[in-house]
């Protein structure tokens, strides 16, 4: 869409979507959903997303994942994709059979601009700048729940532990394991 390629325009410069854009997007995407449980990953992102957002929905918790920028900096940089297929490699724990190379069609893999190490460690800088108040004003509300970690398997027992406590009726079926 329009307002996608404009997104992607930031994106691809390391900046993030400014908040009107951005909050345009989701309240529009979140509209008829109130009679559902919903989960926003990277939203919002700044305090005037936080308070649009607040005026139009209901939010009962605020979950902070406090992974160390370097770490997700290794992660985003070493992942490399096929464009064709949108088939995902990690070079650190998921890598293809031949370096730079489809598995399954022995294509070129490429990086997004948005994984190269100078746009990944851009967009982490303005991250932290924007989204340590957001956290502040959600603690301040006594929303906030932090989980600490570096990997996915040690960090989501905790979270779906707490998950539990908010949506006792989602099963272990449905929710074991992230998406």
């Amino acid at each position: 869409t329009e307002v996608g390629i404009l997104a992607k325009s930031y994106i691809d410069q390391g900046r993030l979507i400014p908040d009107d854009i951005m909050t345009q997007l989701m309240l529009n995407e979140l509209k008829g959903l109130d009679q559902y449980n919903w989960l926003l990953d990277g939203f919002p992102r700044t305090v005037a997303q936080a308070e649009a957002l607040d005026k139009e929905c209901q939010i009962d918790t605020v979950i902070d994942l406090d992974v160390p920028f370097e770490t997700i900096k290794c992660r985003l940089t070493a992942r490399w994709i096929h464009p064709a297929s949108g088939r995902v490699y990690n070079l650190e724990f998921s890598p293809p059979k031949v370096q730079g190379i489809d598995d399954i069609t022995g294509e070129p893999l490429v990086q997004r601009d948005d994984d190269k190490p100078e746009t990944v460690t851009k967009r982490l800088q303005a991250y932290d700048a924007e989204t340590k108040p957001v956290l502040e004003y959600y603690r301040e509300k006594g929303l906030l729940k932090s989980f600490c970690g570096t990997e996915t398997n040690k960090i989501w027992p905790h979270i779906y532990a707490f998950l539990q406590t908010k949506l006792p009726d989602v099963s272990l079926k449905d929710a074991a394991t992230p998406r």
